[in-house]
């Protein structure tokens, strides 16, 4: 565990940012966001989404409102339903404390409930452990290093990265950085055999 927070192989998908920044105090782990029914059109996050769930399955987390539980069922028809498991908070009534009113049903969010609330509704969906993470973080500076942006022909070369990972080749920059310091560590990644080129 690191920090008290166990080390979750799954991908966590919540709604919003303040979502994700709650759920990153209770478990480690890579979270993506919806952004609410954005992701209806986000074909980049669709992607995403869909080859991140087959290679390492999915954990969703939505509001217990309406609207969660539409955004829900998208993800999962998305992914696939054998690749998603599904985690819940309970019906409360209540608002979130940065919101002046609560929301539409009066629900409290996902963002409302504490950290072991929110840790144990993931690992009661049945999050798979991981060990702790090794070595050092992936930089923008690594992206660099290996050719992989701000270098002449980097896009070209992070496209065939990519593609020989089976990632989609469209993430932004912020992107491949988190997904990368998710699914491997520096060591590997610079040492993967027909990995990227130093530029």
């Amino acid at each position: 565990m690191t920090g008290g927070r166990p080390r979750v192989r799954q991908v966590l998908v919540v709604e919003g940012r303040y979502d994700a920044a709650a759920l990153a105090n209770a478990v480690d782990a890579l979270i993506l966001t919806t952004d609410g029914f954005a992701i209806f059109k986000d074909r980049e996050t669709q992607a995403l989404l869909r080859e991140l769930g087959r290679q390492r399955g999915v954990i969703l987390l939505t509001d217990p409102d309406a609207a969660g539980f539409r955004i829900r069922r998208f993800v999962a028809d998305l992914v696939g339903a054998e690749h998603v498991r599904h985690a819940y908070v309970p019906a409360v009534a209540g608002k979130e404390r940065r919101k002046a009113v609560p929301g539409k049903e009066g629900l409290l969010g996902v963002e409302g409930f504490d950290v072991q609330a929110l840790r144990q509704a993931v690992l009661a969906a049945g999050a798979q452990r991981t060990a702790e993470r090794a070595g050092r973080a992936i930089t923008y500076a690594d992206l660099y290093a290996w050719g992989l942006s701000g270098t002449a022909g980097s896009r070209e070369e992070r496209y065939a990265f990519l593609k020989r990972l089976g990632l989609p080749p469209r993430l932004s920059k912020k992107a491949l950085c988190e997904v990368l310091n998710s699914l491997y560590t520096w060591e590997e990644i610079d040492g993967m055999q027909n990995g990227p080129q130093r530029g």
